[in-house]
């Protein structure tokens, strides 16, 4: 039995009341305060696993541990706060503190001088002192030093990166090709403002880095937290796009298999994250336009930044510019764990573009190369990602009844404020989780932003459905510059009222949509590559020479799945052989192979096409 009631009623009274999690440090400490807090006497250092060896550019956790005297007794202390850093100027990279995942042997000292702190921590289910940093080892071998200071105490570590540590990565199971481009006359502009991302990284790195939803080969969201560790690696950024009489819309979603914390409780960690950005960009007669406007989304609220000064605020305040990467690439922070977005200059970022630094640990920044990257490393720079389009992926998925797979959940129908184009068909509002907390993750027409929602400016899925209407909510454009409401494309409301292919498919990209009986298929080869082809899916695989680049493919119609079917190749450019290896037949699941044989020293670009009759 418990005689400290006071302890029992402060204790109980400060969790009950929690309003956020974000409160449970301040808490921790003002229940540490009711009592006498010892002197840190010693502090050292330990790794898990243990012995101090990794591979080079894998990761183990560095804990502190603080120890105190009570009268002549030794005694673990909780302390936080400590500052590590590595000696050697390339020896090495420190994530920001967290709360140790593993299990502590030794008894912590019961500073309070009563049963409080114990019961706070009983009831919150997990330590609340940051005692551990993820250390991520350099290429190259050697033996590396971490020194730690905390309340005047220091203490050291040697690691030893060597090849014959043994590895903490588990093979991945999935590798995707570069996504092809298709018929998309949207995909020049969205690659032409596809946004420079610093992800922040913290103790589980795979799980920030942003991926496809069926990154690890299927589509089911049930199972994306437990294959983390087998599923690809490679990047990949979501998009859809919206078009009315003076503006695009662009929408990227950037997805994760893991929203997790260093204290999941409360429902703070989830499978599956969705969080996102949509860019109004104002069709001023150039290619591109101009971007006017970049909203973000962290934790179902929308931060509006301009490119514009005569924009004024509406239901939202402005909270500041927008940064570029390369002129015209937006830049924004991602943070590690629960991947929020924030624009590079509001004081939410923990990134500096201008010193290509971030602030509080590690890191990786990722732009658009068309080609799927994976990170070498937890502080990896300029890492290269790839465009899938949500219209193909994710929407033919959401209505309910159309899909049979554990992809969507929770189907709703979408009702939009201020009498605006709505749908008449219930769609999935969140992905499909289970594990640590339920469907807590969301597409684009499933966000919301919590100020407009609660005053009933835009309904749930409005800001993401409807962004022309409500970017003119949540802020207020010049009135001498002409803002259109009406779609001329949204295929998610069921309009496309489009005279011709848009202005922005003026930039380079494959002459002409293919007809139908066709495929058109470009890249640049450097060695020999087999190109296989089947149904609406183009794949490389390199024989020899070097990775294959710039690719993309268009399809007139998906190569049929019919006995007999012969196809025709020609080479329309390109140095070198390309060759038809396989017709497509039953044999081989109806794949098409071609060879493309380019011998000599560098790489050249091959256009092919592919015919074959009715």
């Amino acid at each position: 039995m418990i005689r400290d009631s006071r302890a029992v009623r402060v204790a109980w009274i400060l969790v009950c009341t929690l309003p956020v999690l974000a409160q449970w440090d301040k808490l921790g400490e003002k229940i540490a305060q009711l009592g006498k807090k010892l002197p840190v006497t010693e502090i050292r250092l330990r790794t898990d696993p243990p012995g101090a060896r990794v591979r080079p550019l894998e990761t183990l956790v560095i804990q502190v541990l603080a120890y105190g005297q009570n009268g002549e007794e030794k005694v673990r202390l909780r302390r936080t706060g400590a500052a590590l850093h590595v000696k050697e100027p390339e020896g090495g990279w420190l994530s920001k503190p967290f709360a140790f995942q593993g299990k502590d042997e030794e008894k912590f000292f019961d500073e309070s001088g009563s049963r409080a702190w114990n019961i706070f921590a009983e009831a919150s289910g997990q330590f609340v002192i940051k005692d551990s940093f993820l250390y991520t080892a350099p290429e190259k071998p050697g033996k590396y030093h971490v020194q730690a200071e905390l309340e005047g105490k220091q203490a050291e570590i040697e690691i030893e990166v060597s090849q014959s540590a043994p590895s903490r990565k588990k093979p991945e199971a999935v590798n995707f090709p570069p996504y092809p481009s298709r018929d998309d006359p949207y995909r020049p502009l969205v690659e032409h403002y596809a946004p420079f991302l610093a992800q922040e990284t913290w103790f589980e790195p795979k799980a920030d880095i942003p991926c496809r939803f069926d990154y690890d080969g299927d589509w089911h969201g049930d199972n994306n937290w437990d294959n983390l560790e087998t599923g690809s690696s490679q990047a990949f950024v979501h998009y859809a796009v919206m078009e009315t009489e003076t503006h695009w819309f662009l929408v990227y979603n950037v997805f994760h298999a893991r929203d997790y914390s260093d204290r999941c409780v409360l429902g703070t960690c989830h499978e599956n994250d969705n969080e996102g950005i949509i860019l109004t960009i104002r069709k001023d007669g150039s290619p591109y336009g101009r971007l006017e406007v970049m909203e973000t989304l962290a934790h179902n609220n929308v931060y509006s930044v301009t490119n514009n000064p005569r924009i004024r605020p509406g239901a939202h305040t402005i909270d500041g510019g927008i940064e570029f990467y390369q002129e015209t690439h937006p830049a924004v922070f991602i943070e590690s764990g629960g991947h929020g977005i924030y624009g590079t200059l509001l004081p939410q970022s923990r990134y500096s573009l201008a010193q290509d630094q971030f602030l509080d640990g590690t890191g990786i920044t990722f732009i658009y190369k068309g080609v799927p990257e994976r990170p070498r490393h937890a502080n990896d720079r300029l890492v290269g990602y790839d465009l899938v389009p949500i219209e193909r992926e994710w929407w033919p998925k959401a209505q309910e009844g159309k899909w049979d797979a554990r992809t969507f959940d929770e189907y709703f129908l979408y009702e939009p404020f201020g009498d605006r184009p709505a749908l008449s068909f219930r769609i999935g509002g969140a992905f499909y989780g289970r594990k640590e907390a339920a469907n807590k993750a969301r597409p684009f027409w499933g966000w919301h932003d919590s100020a407009t929602l609660k005053r009933k400016i835009l309904a749930v899925g409005q800001w993401g459905l409807d962004p022309a209407y409500a970017v003119s909510r949540n802020l207020r454009f010049p009135a001498d510059e002409p803002f259109s409401l009406d779609y001329v494309y949204n295929p998610y409301l069921g309009i496309d009222r489009r005279p011709q292919r848009p202005a922005a498919s003026a930039a380079p990209s494959l002459s002409a949509p293919a007809a139908a009986g066709e495929i058109e298929i470009e890249a640049e080869v450097d060695g020999t590559v087999d190109i296989l082809i089947q149904g609406d899916a183009v794949r490389f695989e390199v024989q020899s020479g070097q990775p294959v680049a710039r690719q993309q493919a268009r399809f007139g119609a998906p190569l049929p799945a019919r006995p007999g079917l012969a196809l025709t190749l020609r080479k329309l450019a390109g140095r070198g052989r390309a060759t038809l290896l396989e017709q497509p037949s039953p044999a081989n699941n109806f794949t098409a192979r071609i060879r493309v044989e380019d011998p000599r020293g560098g790489a050249d670009f091959y256009r092919l096409l592919v015919t074959w009759g009715p």
